[in-house]
């Protein structure tokens, strides 16, 4: 065990602030990008997608090999990483570099997460969701603190301050990287224990494999789309098939059920969580545009606000409802929550009170699932802790943001068609088709030329579809209660929810 374990856990915790403050500042800078480089909805999209699932892909890779290669060397490359893309951003100058530097961006959160999710779990082993909670409360406080500089010092910088904006992060990497790198890392739980490197891919399974490599073909599809070329069905099933074929070849073993379960429950509460933290400033700027120009904004500043408090407080509340009982809880009240924020209306008011309720919600979603893994699949490793986060993590990269900007295009088109046909010939872009949608996204450029009163048509419209889209997202939070209340039925049946514990091998 390190010497200075608790060093340890708070640079960790510190690796996951860079992360969350380059997540938030790309999502509060995403209109203001959309405009300078007259980026569509679905191309902004396709950029918040790719700050997620190559983060999936670099995090099952660690997982792999972290034991091997060393927990300190996983995280220089992390940290590398970090400090590459934030030049590129900082320099960037239109839809590819964009995508290219928040692409490395996410290479560098999955190894980060990657090692320090084990890491944590090694380091407090009796007390796993209370501290991957306090853990993970670096997410909503870096989001917080990266907000609040957005917004407070607005456009302090002139007409380039989006760039000094987007590169924030590097300042608490450099905080990290000084801690971290000098710190002795634990021997993780299951090495420890004697297990296997073969039973550890068995709690995996060729099921989790399965799962896995079906989201990378989509992933592989979504960075070929970059370079306007695409993967065809065949390819996919070929990405899928492959390494899901030589894994079950070596693993004659599907996984365990329960796992697999959480894995498919995962995408919908990435999409859930991240998926709409990824567009929530922007939709609700449109909505609350009466109530200033940073008022969406403050809405993510706000929900993340609640994240970061009441984390520390999940240990004390697992332990008197159970981990899948404080799950099943907050995939209610987020439900609850997105569907008011879909009929709030634009009343500040009512907005901020549906915030709250969505900012309760899934506030405990994320962390509380791998302290669930780590409690009930310790064979697993680092590869389960990882892979349940990766799924969920490729899924909304790859699906989940693109598909609702996608969806924005689409429900945008069809609402103008309805109400001002005219209106939407004017500023109608060319055809496209994504996601089984064929739609004509609204050209930004042909809206700024509008005289005053059609622009004020389309903001009102923008506004409507935006809240429109929150309301559809709800219905993910509901089929994520349906299957954790199955769980909590069938821990019911065997006795109550226990976590399993390892034991070191005997002498």
């Amino acid at each position: 065990m390190p010497s200075r374990p608790n060093r340890l856990f708070v640079a960790c915790t510190l690796s996951l602030v860079a992360s969350a403050i380059g997540f938030v500042v790309r999502a509060f800078l995403l209109g203001e990008l959309g405009r300078r480089f007259n980026l569509t909805e679905t191309q902004l999209g396709s950029i918040q997608g790719a700050g997620l699932y190559p983060q999936a892909v670099t995090m099952i890779l660690s997982a792999l090999a972290v034991d091997r290669i060393g927990y300190k060397r996983a995280m220089a490359f992390g940290f590398g990483c970090h400090i590459l893309s934030a030049l590129i951003l900082m320099t960037a100058g239109g839809y590819g570099s964009l995508y290219l530097g928040t692409f490395i961006f996410a290479l560098a959160g999955g190894v980060v997460e990657g090692v320090i999710n084990p890491v944590a779990a090694t380091l407090y082993a009796k007390q796993k969701t209370h501290f991957l909670n306090i853990l993970h409360a670096g997410w909503p406080g870096g989001m917080v603190l990266g907000g609040l500089v957005v917004v407070t010092l607005g456009s302090v910088g002139g007409e380039e301050s989006w760039r000094w904006k987007i590169g924030l992060y590097l300042l608490p990497t450099l905080v990290y990287g000084g801690m971290m790198l000098r710190e002795e890392f634990p021997v993780q739980e299951r090495v420890a224990a004697g297990i296997s490197y073969t039973d550890m891919l068995r709690e995996c399974g060729w099921g989790g494999c399965l799962l896995i490599c079906l989201f990378l073909g989509y992933a592989v599809d979504e960075i070929l789309r970059v370079a306007e070329l695409r993967l065809p069905g065949w390819g996919i099933a070929l990405v899928t098939a492959v390494p899901t074929l030589l894994f079950a070849l070596r693993i004659r073993n599907i996984g365990r059920p329960m796992f697999l379960l959480l894995m498919g429950v995962m995408t919908l509460l990435a999409t859930t969580e991240l998926g709409t933290d990824s567009w929530i400033a922007d939709l609700m700027t449109p909505v609350l545009r009466d109530a200033g120009p940073n008022a969406g904004n403050w809405v993510l500043i706000y929900t993340s606000a609640i994240m970061f408090i009441l984390r520390f407080l999940a240990g004390p509340i697992a332990r008197q409802i159970s981990p899948l009982g404080l799950l099943a809880l907050s995939a209610a009240v987020a439900s609850l929550g997105l569907t008011w924020l879909s009929r709030a209306g634009s009343s500040a008011g009512w907005v901020f009170l549906a915030a709250t309720c969505y900012g309760v919600g899934k506030t405990f979603f994320w962390p509380t699932t791998l302290g669930v893994v780590s409690e009930q699949f310790p064979k697993g490793g680092a590869l389960t802790l990882s892979s349940v986060s990766a799924v969920g993590l490729i899924a909304v990269g790859v699906i989940g943001s693109p598909f609702l900007g996608t969806l924005q295009d689409d429900s945008l088109d069809k609402r103008l068609g309805r109400q001002n046909p005219a209106l939407l010939e004017k500023v109608a872009g060319p055809v496209e088709q994504k996601h089984g949608l064929r739609y004509r996204p609204v050209d930004k450029s042909k809206v700024a030329a509008l005289p005053a009163a059609e622009r004020a048509l389309i903001d009102q419209a923008q506004a409507v579809n935006n809240q429109a889209t929150l309301g559809r997202v709800a219905l993910l939070p509901g089929i994520m209660l349906v299957c954790y209340l199955g769980l909590i039925g069938y821990f019911v049946r065997r006795g109550g929810y226990r976590e399993v514990r390892l034991s070191p091998p005997s002498a």
